[in-house]
């Protein structure tokens, strides 16, 4: 008998086009779903005879409960080999073997310089005015050159912004809990001194940290205090860096300039979320990955996982 494989969430269609599925052959009977299911019991009822599942990062956690219910499940595959929705020691008590895909960093890096940029020329408001036949030219665009960047993280995407900023002829600094003087020389930037003073020179602030109980509301009302009222912020990597609430009243305040948003604590973000509302906010729907050659990567590897598996001699796995 074949097994059955469902990949979630494949909101734009583009799962099994983007990899050579037929080469699972007789083995694995493959679909994929575009719509996101809140409902725990709908979706049960969705994916309860299959013994794959193919996820894409946070999109649907898979908490304990869900395991529990879905008996015949053995293998789950998550996109990049992060994913903090997935109960590990869950899945670990029931036998499911969870394994991860790579994950390029160069389109999130890319989409946090389109929201850096976006802020900065004030791009949607003139686009929109434009389209709409409004007034010719409603804003004056910030110059980044000679401004300072500071990154919250100089890890691969960190390292990466670092470069197009030296490039644009900014000023670059750095600060993370373990970031060494010597990691900070390597990108030719400058290691601030604390995290205050950081927010305290900079004029953009970017968020490149991976969550943990360290980094969790990192970012909470007295930083934010600490920010120039002139400077932006931009968080592509996760919601829960920032202090949520503290962040609405900052830009509701004026406390700062604007906040360049990828990533959110629940998403779809709720229709009534202040985040869609508020004029000094461009925010995206957590796209920053979803990319061609991440794609590409991600589904071509969910394939070789599969094989593997069905070998006997799993890999990428996590946990």
């Amino acid at each position: 008998m074949k097994l059955k494989c469902a990949i979630l969430d494949d909101y734009q269609g583009v799962a099994l086009k983007m990899a050579d599925w037929s080469v699972l052959g007789e083995q694995v009977e493959v679909f994929s779903l575009r719509d996101h299911i809140d409902d725990e019991d709908q979706l049960v009822s969705r994916i309860k005879d299959c013994e794959i599942v193919v996820i894409m990062r946070e999109r649907t956690p898979f908490t304990a409960a869900l395991l529990a219910r879905l008996p015949k499940l053995q293998l789950l595959i998550t996109s990049g080999m992060r994913n903090a929705s997935i109960d590990l020691p869950a899945a670990t008590r029931q036998g499911v073997i969870v394994c991860g895909t790579a994950s390029g960093s160069e389109a999130p890096m890319e989409l946090t310089w389109a929201l850096i940029l976006g802020l900065a020329k004030h791009l949607v408001a003139e686009s929109s005015g434009l389209r709409a036949n409004g007034p010719w030219q409603q804003h004056v665009g910030i110059t980044l050159h000679g401004k300072t960047l500071g990154l919250l993280g100089l890890g691969k995407i960190g390292g990466q912004m670092a470069k197009v900023a030296q490039a644009f002829g900014m000023n670059v600094v750095a600060w993370s809990q373990n970031l060494t003087a010597e990691r900070a020389q390597e990108f030719g930037v400058q290691l601030a001194e604390s995290k205050q003073a950081l927010l305290a020179a900079s004029d953009v602030v970017s968020v490149h940290l991976v969550l943990s109980d360290r980094s969790r509301g990192l970012i909470d009302r007295q930083a934010l205090a600490q920010m120039k009222n002139s400077a932006f912020l931009i968080n592509t990597s996760r919601a829960a860096i920032i202090d949520q609430q503290a962040l609405v009243e900052a830009l509701q305040t004026g406390q700062i300039a604007g906040a360049g948003l990828d990533v959110f604590e629940v998403e779809p973000l709720p229709a009534d979320h202040p985040l869609r509302r508020l004029p000094n906010v461009l925010a995206t729907p957590h796209v920053g990955y979803v990319a061609d050659d991440n794609y590409r990567t991600y589904f071509r590897e969910a394939i070789a996982d599969i094989q593997a598996f069905i070998a006997g001699e799993p890999v990428r796995k996590l946990g």
